[in-house]
């Protein structure tokens, strides 16, 4: 069970939490590092499924047009009208698939460059919410002895986003299977 205590302190308000002293600037600091944390992971997990419906996509592409190569390679004289039918049906489907794949790349580009405005406002917004920090942590009220030192904050990237890794799959719009 956490216990609670509040104390005043050379004017500034410590919040105490089992062993942990945080001040209220600090604790606000905290929650958007965690909020900015859960809007990453709930990033990556759109970047996997993008990912996830492009490999299937392109598996798709691959299937339909492997049968249609079979098709294909039927003399144009053997072939009866119900297989003539089917290439024609393939085609379309085909054509449908990368229609459907260049939108889904199409959409995480526009999904990416909201990210990016996206990241610029919550830096803008981390760097205003640091400068007040700052200048309390650095106050000769505050005690060093009672905080621990921590790292700077920082940006949780992920290493390729799922656009960049689509492109390297398949190409920008076309894929490479294609």
């Amino acid at each position: 069970m956490l216990a609670f205590r509040v104390s005043c302190t050379d004017q500034l308000d410590i919040i105490s939490m089992a062993e942990t002293t945080m001040m209220p600037e600090e604790i606000e600091l905290e929650m958007a590092k965690i909020q900015r944390l859960r809007e990453v992971l709930v990033r990556r997990e759109s970047e996997l499924r993008f990912m996830m419906d492009d490999i299937q996509l392109c598996k798709d592409i691959m299937d339909l047009k492997q049968e249609l190569q079979n098709l294909v390679a039927i003399p144009e004289k053997e072939k009866t009208k119900l297989q003539k039918q089917r290439e024609d049906e393939l085609i379309q489907k085909i054509h449908k698939l990368v229609q459907k794949r260049d939108f889904l790349v199409d959409d995480a580009e526009v999904e990416r460059l909201r990210e990016q405005e996206e990241d610029k406002e919550m830096a803008d917004f981390l760097r205003i919410k640091l400068k007040p920090l700052d200048k309390v942590t650095k106050s000769p009220a505050s005690s060093r002895a009672e905080k621990k030192a921590e790292p700077p904050p920082s940006k949780p990237t992920v290493a390729k986003t799922g656009l960049a890794l689509i492109k390297d799959c398949c190409g920008a719009t076309q894929c490479n299977i294609m």
